[in-house]
């Protein structure tokens, strides 16, 4: 399977650098137990008013138990689609097609009431915005504790009570005092707080975050993401963490998928790719971050660095290389085919015809 993260760092044998390496789908094949989540060539097509929209085209993952897997890319380049596909909660319409198998069942193509079982029982799902994610017409208390009840068929009270520790292990202010409070009265990063404790009420096999800081201050940020990282080091869970933000992915997963218009361009542990930036677009995501201490030009603030051009429409993606419009690097073979992923080191692979030529180049 191609980008699967299954396979050790050492996957790749270079005792002897003139041998040829091994296939993309050698290298990641060995895992030592089955894996949690299993993604092949899922695609998603929604219907739109100008015809069919192609979001997803063809990703391939593999999260194996208490690993840390990332999705970074700009908006509109399919990391949420990827988490709604997997969840079930793709737009009315959207055909789906390829295979999502959690614990080795199938979902694509699972009844509702099948999808309603693992929902918030063994996938559980923190939310970009808490004021949207939380209900406010019912307290913090009544919300935590629903999935336990619905799932866990526990009574009111024993279920307050779990909706307690809960609280109290995300470390929420005063939590005995917030049970009985609405989503309103509470800050964003205590909703946030909330968010997760319902997320993780049933012990989920699965959690999924989707750009679980925005909005938040970056103190703030920072203690959410240290909370998520202890709570899947001590439950054991997997973890798949969905941003747009560099240092988040640093901060956060093990290895990392970087994705745009649809595909999975570049794909590797996460140290493996910021240090060996092989994909264009890659690349251009870097050169883009805000850099402390960047020296001044003129007595000016220097300019963030932008991807020239913008996104393509999803009804109207290219017949090659989706980046191909954007890149600095492109030749005429990148606009001929989708370009097939290239080995440029130990499970990290990429997305680009020019790889080889590109390496040292910054």
């Amino acid at each position: 399977m191609l980008f699967d993260h299954a396979a050790p760092a050492g996957a790749v044998n270079d005792a002897n650098p003139g041998a040829p390496r091994p296939s993309v789908t050698a290298q990641w094949a060995v895992t030592l137990s089955s894996p949690l989540l299993t993604v092949a060539d899922l695609r998603v097509t929604l219907n739109t008013a100008r015809g069919p929209a192609d979001a997803l085209r063809g990703i391939d993952l593999r999260l194996d138990r208490g690993a840390t897997l990332g999705l970074i890319g700009e908006s509109g380049c399919g990391k949420s689609m990827t988490a709604m596909a997997i969840m079930g909660l793709l737009p009315a319409g959207a055909v789906v097609s390829g295979s999502i198998r959690l614990n080795g069942q199938e979902l694509v193509g699972a009844t509702d009431d099948a999808m309603c079982q693992l929902r918030g029982n063994r996938i559980g799902m923190v939310f970009q915005e808490p004021m949207t994610a939380l209900n406010p017409l019912h307290t913090i208390g009544d919300q935590i504790a629903e999935p336990l009840r619905l799932h866990d068929g526990l009574t009111r009270s024993a279920a307050r009570a779990e909706a307690l520790r809960l609280l109290e292990r995300v470390r929420l202010p005063q939590a005995a005092q917030r049970l009985d409070a609405y989503p309103h009265q509470l800050s964003g990063g205590q909703r946030q707080r909330v968010t997760i404790a319902m997320a993780l009420a049933c012990g989920p096999d699965l959690l999924i975050a989707d750009e679980p800081t925005t909005a938040l201050d970056v103190t703030i940020q920072g203690e959410i993401l240290d909370l998520i990282r202890e709570l899947v080091d001590e439950s054991g869970m997997a973890l798949l963490m969905i941003s747009h933000d560099l240092g988040v992915m640093a901060r956060t997963v093990a290895k990392l998928l970087v994705m745009y218009g649809g595909t999975v361009v570049e794909s590797g542990p996460t140290g493996e790719v910021f240090a060996h930036l092989a994909h264009p677009y890659t690349r251009g995501l870097f050169a883009a971050r805000p850099r402390m201490g960047a020296a001044r030009v003129d007595g000016r603030k220097p300019r963030l660095a932008t991807i020239p051009g913008r996104v393509p429409e999803l009804v109207d993606m290219p017949a090659g290389c989706p980046f191909a419009d954007r890149c600095a690097w492109v030749v005429d073979g990148c606009r001929a085919a989708p370009p097939v992923p290239v080995v440029v080191g130990p499970a990290h692979a990429a997305r680009c015809i020019r790889v080889g030529e590109l390496e040292g180049v910054r």
